[in-house]
């Protein structure tokens, strides 16, 4: 689910909008959503952080938003400075879109991974998309 393609490293982001449109982007980029489903991201996240724990932060659509969804996708964008989540740092911002509720299976699948602080930090770490692409076959994402 996961590809190289959909992970950039090393960014800056000064705000958590400013994150979750760059994770949108990839997915747009990547053909998994009409670009409508980035703003549809930005309303999740005004009635709900999406910041899990662990540097992590799962911005999502709305329920709205799943007609933008062709596919699903998953996005990863590496924060190593971190940005601010409604008072949680964010170093790994994984923006996900799900066809047909395909999205939970992956989200369950993050969740384990970024559950071990080791493995967080691993991703948080990494000096390339490799790196990440082996943590996550490793949960068969």
């Amino acid at each position: 689910m996961i590809q190289k393609e959909n992970i950039v490293l090393n960014q800056t982001a000064s705000s958590k909008e400013e994150a979750i449109k760059k994770a949108g982007q990839i997915l747009v980029d990547q053909g998994a959503v009409e670009a409508a489903y980035i703003d549809s991201m930005l309303e999740r996240e005004k009635v709900v952080s999406t910041f899990m724990g662990n540097g992590l932060a799962i911005p999502h659509g709305t329920d709205e938003g799943k007609t933008s969804v062709i596919k699903s996708g998953l996005s990863l964008v590496q924060v190593p400075g971190g940005v601010d989540f409604d008072g949680n740092e964010a170093k790994v911002v994984l923006g996900i879109a799900g066809k047909n509720n395909e999205h939970l299976e992956m989200l369950q699948k993050i969740a384990v991974l970024f559950s071990e602080e080791e493995n967080a930090e691993k991703v948080i770490n990494a000096s390339s998309a490799d790196e990440i692409i082996a943590l996550f076959e490793n949960e068969d994402l």
